[in-house]
């Protein structure tokens, strides 16, 4: 190494600070702009949007951290280009594009940042479930158009105290969505993966099975591929024309087509969306629609929630420069995938 840090055997390195300390990371992806600051500041790469070849063959082989956020991540055509690499750090708690069952096999571990953006993103779900079952987008785009005088007042909204309502993937976040809307009085229901012993809400076997047993479904399960359209045609229709969508998780876990066509034909009654299936390409259907709101993926963007998850990226990445562990690991290095 010519950087003057000496590599450990589980391929962290110790021995760096200053402005050589991230020296053999890369950057891959848009950052929060302050992270990518102080990432270039330490001497990180930075993999180019096109035409990598010629950076990665200069210094693939000196690369043993990769810092991304979850929906970019790390394929497993670039880790066959890095074969140093042993630490992805994610900038988020998703982590859904990295190809994570493949970093394992390999023994590279990868991190994600919990808890800290669980309230920003439990607080945008329950805007969204009262913005859209009251309409109030909606009727701020009444009055904004000087309709209040020339135009019939707003239909009925629909009252959010006391509505039954289903958390998919009962979570910290979904967990979190949850205590809130007990303010509310509402009757709250869950699907997961596996049943919450210590939960006090009933839980349902299936997300049809919760669908049709409430009023407004609120997606907070992780992406993936174990979840990839998990709210698919069948459960939008048993939540019914009378139901409501809030999505605070990944585009990816709803099926986007059945959903705008549940819309559009009034099989479901509104939707609150905060993610897409292909961000930042949301479908005109939906921009055309006044019974669903619509946000740029802001769950976590609060001042104090994404410095949060800054510092946490960080001391990510330092710990395992340091000793090739995480401080919240997805799953830590070197622990492979025995097959």
């Amino acid at each position: 190494m010519t950087d003057g840090g000496t590599p450990s055997s589980n391929g962290s390195v110790s021995g760096l600070d200053g402005p050589q300390r991230f020296s053999r990371v890369l950057r891959v992806g848009g950052l929060k702009p302050s992270l990518m600051e102080a990432l270039e500041a330490g001497g990180a790469l930075v993999l180019p949007d096109d035409d990598r070849d010629d950076m990665l063959g200069r210094h693939a082989d000196e690369i043993v951290a990769v810092v991304t956020s979850g929906r970019v991540g790390v394929k497993a055509d670039l880790m066959d280009r890095l074969p140093a690499l042993r630490a992805i750090v994610h900038f988020g708690v998703g982590y859904d594009g990295t190809d994570a069952d493949e970093a394992r096999r390999r023994g590279i571990g990868v991190s994600n940042t919990p808890d800290v953006l669980t309230d920003a993103v439990a607080d945008t779900a329950l805007g969204l479930l009262i913005d859209i079952l009251r309409g109030f987008s909606a009727a701020d785009r009444y009055v904004r158009a000087g309709e209040w005088t020339t135009k019939p007042m707003p239909p009925l909204a629909r009252q959010v105290s006391g509505s039954r309502v289903g958390i998919l993937g009962l979570g910290r976040i979904g967990g979190a969505i949850a205590h809130r809307l007990e303010a509310f009085d509402c009757t709250i229901g869950y699907h997961n993966r596996n049943v919450v012993e210590s939960s006090p809400y009933q839980y349902y076997s299936s997300p049809r099975e919760l669908a049709a047993a409430v009023e407004v479904l609120v997606v907070a399960a992780a992406g993936g591929p174990e979840t990839q359209q998990l709210v698919d045609r069948e459960t939008l229709d048993a939540l019914g024309p009378d139901g409501f969508l809030i999505n605070v998780a990944r585009g990816s876990v709803v099926d986007e087509d059945a959903l705008v066509e549940a819309l559009q034909s009034g099989r479901l009654a509104g939707a609150g969306l905060d993610v897409f299936a292909h961000e930042p390409e949301v479908p005109d259907a939906l921009r055309a629609l006044d019974t669903v709101v619509l946000l740029p993926h802001v769950g976590s963007a609060t001042v104090q929630t994404r410095a949060a998850m800054e510092a946490l990226t960080l001391e990510n990445l330092n710990s395992f420069l340091a000793d090739g562990t995480f401080v919240t690991p997805v799953f830590q290095p070197d622990q492979k995938e025995t097959r």
